[in-house]
């Protein structure tokens, strides 16, 4: 078999697994298996067949047996064990992918057990210019862990060991969560994911809050086989209760994530609208200040005011304002910056690319450790802003590329009161967001940068393209369905426009919550975005039974059975609208709309009217007035409005009604020029212009127009318009 074929069939097998169609789980496996030639794999599926088939002759016999869920459980689980055994045999020799090619580079190598790795790192720490030492330590114990069988018993022990040794630096912790993560990432290992557990249980907020993010990660990725191993469920309940505010935690990770999904539209804007109104405005900056001019003798204290004035009034302004609060939210600002920083050799290593940062790293080697004051600086910069970890060894690489005179001269621009700003600043970030969301922010930012940077990141799959829906797993609702939690994160969802995704909360909370108009609002609002009206009107509904004064609501109802065609019950609606607020114009206007709709043309007329005496600046009646004006006969009465808005700002439908009232009128020259100024207004698309004159024959008939007399008149235009006539 291919490897595409093995990887299709693997995926056959998974699905119905998923599907608990274990027959033909087994079917595809047989196939996988005689496919591969993996044929030491057949005993163990002949024996969970045998066993299945046992279950069900005893259960059609009429016999209970109470062990069958768990002796089914069990043999669902072995079934996806063995197939992800015999995927990964299939898969050993030729995949070029890196989890393989790691595995088989490992095996070249000579073997060093968990124990050993942890001894010859617990001495590095003894000698402190082993740096270098200690580093190929924890690449090693990254690597394994990561392209690790099955962890044995004694792996376990070993790994655990590292875990809760507080002599290693914590970083040793971190690296073995990031590579247990990674490795489930790529195969479920039920004695992976409870070594998460207990790395979620130390004191080191690094690792703990790293392993509940790998955790549910892992959760999440594995949502119809976790179920299967009680002992998850267990440990899950035991971290709940010793974790520190362990819903607020999971709350936390859950609106990361959310954020986590900003960034390409993030980068996008910056790069897209903020970045290029930047340019632009840079030229009218210099000149303002006058650049040639600026000397430290000029230098005060006071900002011009003419700068700020410049800035409020370009839309650059407030697209950095809005750029500043994604900041203070916590939102990936730096992605975009650091996207192309990437590239030193620190990070063709895998594991760097989860190593918390520090300065202490033999990459640096001693440039930045010579200079007391250059490093305290260095680091006061990275800390501001609260870069990520691997976004931090990018700045640090990039200042390394600078002579030393240039970096020592930038330095020189960050004086003592620069710095005071800088650590009050960040001082000021942790208290308000404290230290479980910073973690959280960095860790999440260090897997983006993984999944869409690192070199090889298409051979595995990306988080991030998958549902990262912890409040909707079963396992996790005891802990984050509460009505706190599932509202903050309904809110969060809808706020960031991920309307589809809030519905589902939403809906889950009107299953306890029936007499909150608001919610029901919002159910609305969030189908109507989503284009299902009719959902949507059915929610306007009841939350108008529940507060018949909302006008925001009435509004809706209103808009739902017009869009819906429904005009008659629309200006019930918007008639009660008109009662609580009988000066909104736009109202009238809909209003009028209505009518129209409805074919009443003079009562439309009123309300156009009306808007067009109370607002004579907008002009925004002009055109339904000329229009009803036509279709009521009116015609000199549609000329003069006409007139009126093709001197202001017509379109291509202007110039079509136009072209009817003077038709209309009987002046054919002008209702030729008015329909050859629609044609152009449409580039020319005569096509397109037709289409639009097709809808208006009724209407033209009605005025009047014989029907014989269109098609003259359009091949009269087409004459005009290719100039032959």
């Amino acid at each position: 078999m291919t490897i595409q074929e093995i990887n299709k069939a693997y995926n056959r097998i998974i699905g119905s697994l998923d599907n608990r169609e274990l027959k033909n789980a087994f079917d595809f496996l047989q196939g996988l298996i005689a496919g591969s030639r993996e044929y030491a794999s057949q005993e163990k599926l002949d024996e969970v067949q045998e066993t299945y088939k046992y279950m069900l002759r005893y259960r059609g016999e009429g016999a209970k047996d109470p062990m069958q869920e768990k002796i089914y459980n069990n043999m669902v689980a072995s079934t996806y064990e063995l197939a992800d055994l015999v995927k990964h045999k299939a898969l050993a020799t030729d995949s070029p992918i890196s989890y393989y090619s790691f595995r088989r580079t490992l095996q070249t190598q000579s073997q060093t057990n968990y124990q050993e790795l942890h001894n010859t790192l617990s001495a590095s720490i003894d000698l402190i210019k082993d740096e270098i030492k200690k580093e190929a330590v924890l690449i090693t114990l990254f690597s394994r862990i990561w392209v690790s069988d099955l962890l044995s018993t004694e792996d376990v022990v070993e790994i655990k060991k590292i875990l809760n040794d507080t002599t290693l630096p914590y970083i040793a912790g971190c690296q073995v969560v990031s590579a247990l993560m990674l490795g489930l990432q790529t195969s479920f290992d039920k004695e992976k994911l409870l070594l998460l557990f207990d790395a979620a249980s130390v004191e080191n907020d690094e690792i703990r809050i790293r392993a509940l993010i790998s955790i549910l990660l892992t959760l999440c990725k594995y949502r119809k086989r976790t179920s299967l191993y009680p002992q998850i469920e267990n440990r899950l309940a035991a971290l709940a209760e010793e974790y520190p505010n362990f819903t607020k935690a999971i709350r936390t990770i859950i609106l990361r994530f959310i954020l986590a999904r900003e960034t390409e539209k993030i980068t996008r804007k910056l790069q897209d609208e903020i970045i290029p109104e930047m340019m632009k405005l840079s030229p009218k900056i210099s000149k303002k200040i006058n650049l040639s001019n600026f000397t430290p003798e000029h230098l005060g204290e006071e900002m011009n005011p003419e700068w700020q004035d410049m800035l409020s009034q370009s839309s650059i302004g407030k697209k950095m304002e809005e750029f500043s609060e994604l900041q203070q939210e916590g939102a990936d600002v730096m992605h975009s910056t650091f996207v192309h920083l990437k590239n030193f050799p620190f990070f063709r290593e895998i594991s760097n690319w989860f190593l918390p940062f520090t300065t202490e790293h033999s990459a640096f080697g001693n440039n930045f450790n010579n200079d007391n004051a250059e490093k305290a600086m260095l680091d006061t910069m990275t800390t501001a802003g609260f870069m990520c970890n691997s976004d931090k060894y990018s700045f640090y690489f990039s200042m390394q590329q600078l002579p030393e005179t240039h970096r020592k001269a930038m330095m020189a621009q960050f004086d003592s009161q620069a710095s005071e700003l800088i650590q009050q600043n960040k001082e000021e970030l942790i208290s308000k967001r404290g230290k479980l969301e910073i973690i959280t922010g960095q860790y999440i930012q260090d897997l983006y940068r993984f999944f869409k940077l690192y070199p090889s990141h298409l051979d595995f799959d990306d988080i991030f393209m998958s549902p990262i829906d912890f409040h909707n797993l079963p396992i996790l609702e005891p802990y984050i369905s509460d009505e706190e939690s599932l509202t903050t994160i309904a809110e969060y969802y809808l706020r960031k426009n991920y309307f589809a995704d809030a519905l589902v909360i939403y809906n889950r909370l009107s299953l306890t919550i029936q007499d909150s108009e608001i919610l029901y609002q919002k159910i609305g609002y969030c189908k109507q975005m989503i284009d299902d009206l009719e959902g949507a009107l059915e929610a306007y509904l009841h939350a108008d039974l529940l507060n018949a004064e909302s006008k925001w609501v009435i509004r809706r109802i209103a808009g739902c059975y017009r869009t819906l065609k429904q005009p008659e019950e629309a200006l019930k609606y918007y008639h009660r609208y008109e009662k609580l607020s009988p000066d909104n114009l736009s109202v009238q206007i809909c209003i009028g709309h209505c009518h129209l709709e409805l074919k009443n043309y003079n009562e439309a007329l009123k309300c156009y009217f009306k808007v067009d005496y109370l607002d004579n600046k907008s002009h925004k009646a002009w055109q339904p007035i000329a229009w009803c004006s036509f279709l009521t006969g009116k015609y000199d009465q549609a000329r003069n409005y006409y007139k009126k808005i093709i001197e202001n700002q017509p379109n291509a439908q202007d110039y079509l009604n136009a072209g009817h009232t003077e038709w209309a009128l009987q002046n054919i020259k002008g209702a030729l020029a008015y329909y050859k100024k629609a044609v152009e207004s449409e580039e020319n698309d005569f096509n397109k212009f037709q289409e639009q004159f097709n809808q208006d024959i009724p209407d033209l008939v009605v005025a009047g127009i014989e029907e014989n007399e269109i098609p003259l008149m359009l091949d009269q235009l087409r004459y005009t318009l290719d100039g032959t006539l």
